[in-house]
């Protein structure tokens, strides 16, 4: 016999709130920045468990630098101090996030020092590399970590790569602030616009499994392949839109799961939420963490929170990621560049977004939109972010210069990975292991 658990019926004005909140005038950025912890010497990804897995360094960490323990079912799955968070993708890899600052030079000292303190404890051998994609081990090979959700989403997300997505890959997110709900839906209609030229810029994932897959980044390839109902555009990047749109998108999409007292409920995709909020579910009904969750376990290229969310880079190595924040920065944090990135993209419609997000991945900055090479878009892009970081006086445009080296011959890192690979390396994944450490 099924319990029926009361609750109070979720009100969606009180949803709208986890968006309206986020307005402010101080606005900041931050970043997601993850990993892939691999043996310099075999290649392959440390795994969880073992004398020199990964759950050992966080203990040791933990205990050498005083970060507390996030734990599900007692396993360690990561490790908090005051704002700051390194936390395990389900394939072990490093996730560092930090709280937002105003200026890219603070980030950068932030994720230096966490560098360097990680790097003290980490064992001789792992490697915690730069990269889109786990360079020789495969999702096969790669354990999930003890983390239950992980355990349900690989069960539930149906896409033909969506394990190489859980296990294999690493990216960047940015994320910006919004004064509005207006000022956050320009910015969040014109970062979905950006994203394919984003992927494209800083593609960095070719080989895999100790091959040249063909591709600039297979770690775009993946998400295209992992779950159509919550990856891609959400809103079809409408001219007309709202966070009510955006929360019916959120509504559509099938629960995966949900919890109650601390354990997750499967629902593997049996109704939408849009259902749960009308009819409920075995006798439970939704509150605002169930939302949340939700929102959580939708994976759009651009993601809205109390923040807007850029998801869409794969992992890249030295300055050349603070790149990608100092883009976002120059265009999103002024009204005038927002006018110029507009105007470049007027004569483009949804259809020509969407082609090309399905390009990118094969590509990267060959890829073609109305007949035309993007890279020529790219270059006008950092233009627009460059001249507005100038005129800002914070110092940050040279956070451009490590893009604008790549894209002023046309290339992302990817290009020279693939030229290099099948021309003096001689398919040698050592020597690709130490280029991408030396970008580190």
């Amino acid at each position: 016999m099924v319990k029926v658990e009361q609750q109070s019926v979720l009100d969606r004005s009180e949803i709208l709130k986890l968006y309206t909140k986020g307005c402010t005038n101080d606005f900041k950025i931050s970043m997601e920045y993850e990993r892939l912890p691999i043996s310099s010497t075999s290649y392959k990804a440390v795994e969880y468990w073992g004398g020199c897995g990964i759950r050992d360094f966080l203990e040791r960490f933990a205990g050498e630098f005083d970060w507390k323990y996030i734990v599900d079912q007692n396993n360690i799955i990561g490790l908090a101090k005051d704002h700051d968070t390194i936390t395990l993708e389900p394939g072990s890899q490093f996730e560092i996030s930090t709280k937002p600052e105003r200026t890219i030079f603070q980030l950068k000292e932030k994720i230096d020092s966490i560098n360097t303190a990680l790097q003290s404890v980490m064992d001789p051998d792992t490697v915690l590399l730069n990269y889109g994609v786990s360079p020789y081990s495969t999702y096969k090979s790669i354990h999930l970590i003890p983390k239950r959700r992980y355990k349900i989403m690989a069960n539930y997300l149906w896409g033909i790569l969506s394990d190489v997505m859980m296990r294999e890959t690493a990216g960047i997110q940015c994320c910006i602030d919004f004064r509005s709900e207006e000022d956050a839906m320009r910015k969040y209609k014109l970062a979905n616009k950006l994203s394919p030229f984003m992927t494209a810029m800083f593609a960095n994932s070719p080989i895999r499994g100790g091959v040249d897959t063909g591709y600039k980044t297979f770690r775009g390839l993946s998400w295209i392949n992992t779950d159509n109902d919550r990856c891609g555009f959400y809103g079809k990047i409408s001219e007309e839109f709202s966070f009510d749109d955006y929360i019916d998108c959120i509504m559509k999409t099938p629960i995966i799961f949900i919890h109650r007292d601390g354990n997750p409920i499967e629902i593997n995709g049996n109704i939408t939420f849009e259902e749960f909020m009308t009819d409920g579910y075995e006798g439970l009904y939704p509150t605002i963490e169930d939302y949340e969750l939700q929102a959580n376990l939708c994976f759009p290229e651009v993601r809205m929170r109390n923040f807007i969310e850029m998801r869409n880079h794969d992992c890249v190595g030295g300055d050349l990621k603070y790149s990608i924040l100092a883009i976002y920065k120059g265009i999103m944090y002024d009204n005038q560049a927002m006018s110029e990135c507009e105007e470049l993209f007027k004569h483009l419609q949804y259809k020509d977004f969407s082609e090309l997000r399905y390009n990118v991945p094969k590509h990267g900055l060959q890829a073609k939109i109305k007949k035309v090479e993007i890279k020529d878009y790219a270059k006008e892009i950092i233009s627009i972010a460059r001249k507005s970081l100038k005129e800002a006086q914070t110092g940050e445009e040279m956070f451009l210069s490590p893009i604008m080296e790549l894209t002023s011959r046309g290339i992302c890192p990817a290009d020279i990975i693939q030229k290099k690979w099948n021309g003096i390396w001689n398919k040698d994944l050592r020597k690709l292991i130490k280029h991408l450490t030396t970008m580190s």
